[in-house]
């Protein structure tokens, strides 16, 4: 009996076939696609023990890509039409193994994306704003992006406006669209990701300056006849964190504001001192991020968010940025040389009795002009995309402030916002 199960077993191992194999992700057999063919593939086999040497694209016939190794990723740009495309791996032995498919490239399928720019340092998140095409009847399934070869976010629909955490770094980035007909355009950008450092519960910390702000000129006074103000740190009731900071106003004279104010970096700070004047002139991407619980919409005139910047020399950077809430309806930018507020276009619509989520990305540009970049509001990113250049302050100014100001009404109506979460991103 042993020697016939013994015969037995070794007639089938003698059977057992040997297998090479190509296993292609993307394109999908019978997919559409715009002129920019996306490729993934792998390749494995058992038919030579010294594996797969490399792999391949053959586009109607014609050898139009390799690459050394088990695996590719490519985009292939091809003319409209239906095409005949084959995957094949190469093993160290002299054999080959293959996959077909058909593809149809449709013009009329594409990726657009206005933000970031390829070439473009950015922190992380970084702010993606892209649209898609498709020559597919029924239109785009979803949009998402690659980092690193790595799906790291997806969104359904045509439209993509949002935050998208990456790795620091030069990163090859895709943004990809997929259709209801199996097909798929990409648009590669290479981005350099710096995530920088935070400093973190900022409405938390020690440091505040207040003062109050009257019309019409806006001079900071302290005390002040006609307008009233209180800044109340770490409150648990109205709170994400647990650690919340009430600010209130009120008064008399009508549109008189409250500004407070956090030295974070250099003179004055009790955060970062930076007394060596070696951190802050290295600094020139930065991140306000911070949720805003509002409790009257009636009475809130406007919410202002400010990060200034003096890195020495007499340079001065003021990153102004409000929501014009009771006036415009939308987010203004300052012009610090002129000293006035720009209309950006983009609406605030603050959610009333509700946390509100702003984050604001600004950059000093190497001649250290000012780039407003993007405001993102709940969820909803906004392309500013608008340089204004620095201005002079005394010599001996250095370091880094963050203001919020909460300004008064035609009625001076006493009004309550809270911060909570209050994040600055710097590199």
């Amino acid at each position: 009996m042993k020697t016939g199960l013994y015969t037995l077993l070794a007639l089938l191992s003698l059977t057992v076939p040997a297998f090479a194999t190509v296993v292609v992700n993307s394109p999908s057999n019978g997919g559409s696609y715009s002129t920019s063919v996306p490729f993934s593939a792998s390749a494995t086999t058992s038919t030579c023990s010294s594996g797969v040497a490399s792999m391949g694209i053959y586009v109607d016939n014609g050898l139009d890509y390799t690459v050394n190794g088990t695996s590719l990723n490519a985009s292939l740009n091809i003319g409209q039409g239906t095409h005949n495309v084959v995957v094949s791996e190469w093993d160290y032995c002299g054999g080959a193994t293959t996959t077909a498919r058909t593809i149809t490239v449709n013009a009329g399928s594409g990726v657009s994306v206005s933000s970031p720019a390829s070439g473009a340092t950015v922190g992380s998140p970084a702010s993606f704003v892209a649209s898609a095409t498709t020559g597919c009847s029924r239109g785009i399934a979803a949009m998402g992006v690659y980092d690193n070869n790595q799906l790291v976010y997806v969104v359904q629909g045509s439209q993509m406006n949002t935050q998208v955490p990456l790795s620091n770094g030069t990163q090859n980035v895709v943004v990809q669209e997929w259709d209801n007909c199996g097909g798929a355009a990409t648009k590669g950008l290479t981005l350099n990701v710096n995530g920088g450092k935070t400093i973190s519960a900022i409405q938390g910390q020690t440091g505040w300056i207040q003062w109050g702000e009257l019309p019409p000129v806006d001079a900071v006074c302290n005390p002040c006849n006609g307008v009233s103000w209180w800044m109340g740190q770490h409150q648990t009731n109205v709170s994400l964190s647990g650690n919340a900071t009430q600010f209130t106003i009120g008064g008399t004279t009508p549109y008189s504001d409250a500004l407070f104010s956090n030295p974070i970096m250099g003179q004055g700070s009790t955060i970062l001192p930076d007394s060596s004047h070696s951190l802050v002139p290295t600094l020139h991407n930065f991140t306000y991020d911070t949720y805003v619980f509002v409790t009257n919409v009636n009475v809130t005139q406007s919410l202002e968010f400010d990060i200034n910047q003096y890195p020495g020399g007499g340079v001065g950077l003021e990153f102004g940025t409000q929501c014009d809430h009771l006036g415009s309806g939308a987010w203004d930018i300052w012009n610090n040389v002129e000293g006035r507020w720009v209309p950006t276009g983009a609406p605030c619509n603050l959610i009333n009795n509700g946390w509100n989520h702003v984050t604001l990305q600004v950059q000093r540009q190497s001649n250290n002009d000012l780039l407003y970049q993007t405001i993102t509001m709940n969820g909803t990113t906004y392309n500013i995309n608008q340089t204004v250049a620095p201005f002079q302050v005394p010599a001996s100014w250095y370091g880094m402030t963050v203001n919020f100001q909460l300004d008064g009404n035609y009625n001076q109506s006493a009004n309550t916002v809270y911060l909570d979460n209050f994040n600055v991103t710097y590199n």
